[in-house]
């Protein structure tokens, strides 16, 4: 345990930050598996939805620093392609 009051603080935020960020990568896996689900089983519009609310969890959480930007949006894109595609078959 850090002897300094200043260090001691610094990882009281650390454990808080990374908490945060565990629980908004959750959620966005969360969103991604009912946008994965609702393709798979042919539900456009409600996956259309859930694409929408993925890739604005993915914008949120670049912009937080919780992923990097180039991150959010290749699997963003992804997404979209995957959708494109079976949406059209």
């Amino acid at each position: 345990m850090p002897n300094n009051k200043t260090v001691r603080k610094r990882v009281k935020v650390t454990q808080e930050r990374t908490l945060r960020n565990k629980a908004r990568k959750s959620a966005i896996k969360t969103f991604e598996k009912k946008f994965q689900s609702e393709v798979e089983n042919k539900n456009f519009d409600l996956a259309k939805d859930h694409l929408s609310k993925v890739s604005s969890l993915y914008d949120k959480a670049a912009k937080n620093g919780v992923i990097k930007k180039n991150h959010a949006n290749r699997k963003k894109s992804r997404l979209t392609l995957f959708f494109q595609k079976t949406s059209s078959s």
